[in-house]
């Protein structure tokens, strides 16, 4: 199998993943509180990652020198800010808010290449992509035409899953940038750790380190095994392409949340979502059309 469809494959189960963690993080946030979720979640994943190394890798952990600085930034903004937050406004705000926001990643990918490392140039499609995305937000977030019109934007859950998705794509473009020979189980597995490490021993410090649910446990195999897939895929393929692919997961999350949850959805909600489509579509577009 080529590296392209290995990639495709990847992402595409990686987006299942992404669908189940929120769901199986709901449950847990019943019977335990988030900090105690973000550190078991951190650990497991951890764990995971460590077994995908012993098979690919042969346990070999090592990294060059000069890989070091990107990964502890990708450990400490991705896993103790990012995934902290994103875990926190869980409790806070409906499935389908956290996930559709934290899809807003694309935006800020171009936008980091743009204005930052200054590698593309914005074409029209990423215009319109990135206003699409925006808009896609905003009928989320608001839920019906009177809180739209009386400009109520969202709760401060939605917010906190924004800086989340900002700071997660800045690890995006760390990694593809330093880190893309890097055995994926092995990026992973320090992502986690240190996340681990900085989590757990706050809530040690703190007597608040406990296991109370199994849901815990099984929110950080979901997060270790979608993880090591996302890695493996966004080695291997486009990161636009990569954003593209996991559209399914809005789609499955929503459709869990419904079902399992008895979480519900209002009409713009709903357009919310299928707006997503176009807007990565564009945002993924590379032709010559610049303004």
């Amino acid at each position: 199998m080529d590296a392209k469809k290995t990639g495709v494959l990847a992402i595409l189960a990686a987006s299942v993943m992404w669908a189940v963690e929120p769901i199986l993080t709901k449950v847990a946030a019943r019977s335990t509180d988030f900090l105690q979720i973000a550190t078991t979640r951190s650990a497991v994943s951890a764990l995971v990652a460590l077994g995908y190394v012993c098979l690919t890798n042969r346990g070999d952990l090592r990294v060059p020198r000069r890989h070091v600085p990107a990964i502890v930034y990708i450990g400490v903004a991705g896993t103790v800010v990012a995934d902290l937050l994103y875990v926190l406004s869980l409790t806070k705000i409906p499935v389908i808010n956290a996930v559709l926001l934290g899809h807003m990643q694309p935006i800020f990918i171009v936008l980091i290449g743009f204005l930052f490392l200054k590698e593309d140039r914005l074409t029209v499609f990423d215009y319109f992509g990135v206003l699409l995305m925006v808009v896609a937000g905003l009928l989320v977030t608001t839920k019906t035409p009177a809180n739209l019109s009386a400009l109520r934007l969202g709760s401060s859950g939605d917010l906190l899953v924004l800086v989340a998705t900002f700071v997660w794509a800045t690890t995006a473009v760390v990694m593809r940038k330093y880190l893309r020979e890097l055995n994926a189980g092995v990026l992973v597995f320090y992502r986690f750790l240190i996340g681990a490490v900085a989590l757990g021993t706050y809530v040690a410090a703190t007597g608040q380190l406990a296991v109370r649910s199994v849901h815990q446990v099984l929110v950080g195999v979901v997060v270790g095994v979608g993880s090591v897939l996302y890695y493996e895929g966004l080695k291997r393929i486009k990161a636009a392409q990569v954003s593209a692919l996991e559209l399914s997961t809005p789609f499955f999350a929503a459709a869990l949340a419904y079902f399992v949850l008895n979480e519900s959805f209002t009409a713009m909600q709903v357009v919310g979502i299928i707006l997503l489509v176009p807007g990565i579509h564009l945002l993924s577009r590379k032709e010559e059309a610049y303004f």
